[in-house]
C-alpha cells in the first residue's frame, strides 16, 4: 500500500511538471502535499526522493524540495543526448520498420492534430513529447523507452522556463515528415529530419527569460 501511495504521488507529480503545471522553482511542502494526497510526509518524503533522482526535484538541505530549474548548459546538454539517441534510434526505426508500427505512429500524429485544435497546452505539451518514446516503445526497446521518457521530462522543464510562445508550433508537422520518411524506408531522410526537428526544438529556446512563478495546490488540481 506504501508503495503504490508513493508511486502515485511521483506520477502526479510528474504529470503536473511534465504538463507545464507546475512551474520550475515551485516549493514542494511536504505537509501542502501530505494533506493533498491524504498520506503521511513520510511517504510524500519517499516521492520527492525518486523525483529528485530523476532529476525533476532538486533538495536543498534546510529549503526543502523544489521544482527543478535547469540552467542553460543543462538545456544544451539534454538536447545533445537526446540527439545522440535519437538519431540512432531513427535509423534503427527504419531497420526494423513495418506497416503496423506506421499506422501506430500515424494514429500518434493524428492525435495531435486534435489536440492542437484544442485550447488544451497540457495534452499538447503530452503528446509531442510521448510520438518519441512511441518510437522506442514501437522497437520493443523498453530501456531506450523509459530513457527517453526521462529525458523527455527533463525537456518539459526547460521548455517551460526557456521557449517562447510561437516556439512549437512546427513540432506536430515535422513528426508527420518523420513518418513520412519511416514509411518510405528511407534512412537518411528520417535521419535527417529527427536531427533537424530536434535542433529547430533546441533553436526556439530563449534563455533570458524570467522564470515563471506557480501555486503548489492550483497545479495538483485535477
Amino acid at each position: 500500500m506504501e508503495s503504490s501511495s508513493t508511486s502515485a504521488i511521483v506520477e502526479a507529480l510528474t504529470r503536473a511538471i511534465v504538463e507545464h503545471r507546475l512551474q520550475p522553482g515551485t516549493k514542494l511542502a511536504e505537509q501542502k502535499l501530505a494533506d493533498h494526497f491524504g498520506v503521511s510526509r513520510t511517504l510524500v518524503r519517499q516521492a520527492l526522493f525518486q523525483l529528485a533522482q530523476n532529476r525533476l526535484v532538486t533538495l536543498e538541505p534546510a529549503r526543502g524540495a523544489f521544482v527543478s530549474t535547469p540552467s542553460v548548459e543543462e538545456a544544451r546538454q539534454v538536447f545533445a543526448v537526446r540527439r545522440m539517441l535519437e538519431t540512432e534510434m531513427t535509423r534503427a526505426f527504419v531497420q526494423t520498420v513495418t506497416p503496423a508500427k506506421i499506422k501506430a505512429l500515424r494514429a500518434h500524429v493524428a492525435s495531435e492534430k486534435a489536440a492542437m485544435g484544442t485550447a488544451d497546452a497540457s495534452s499538447r505539451t503530452e503528446l509531442l513529447g510521448d510520438f518519441h518514446v512511441r518510437m522506442a516503445e514501437l522497437m520493443g526497446n523498453e530501456v531506450l523507452a523509459q530513457m527517453l521518457g526521462d529525458l523527455i521530462s527533463r525537456c518539459a522543464l526547460i521548455t517551460l522556463m526557456y521557449q517562447s510562445a510561437s516556439a512549437a508550433e512546427h513540432s506536430h508537422e515535422e513528426h508527420g515528415d518523420i513518418v513520412a520518411a519511416l514509411a518510405a524506408r528511407d534512412e537518411a531522410l528520417a535521419v535527417s529530419l529527427m536531427q533537424s526537428h530536434l535542433e529547430h526544438v533546441e533553436a526556439s529556446l530563449t534563455f533570458d527569460r524570467k522564470r515563471p512563478a506557480s501555486d503548489l495546490a492550483a497545479a495538483l488540481m485535477p
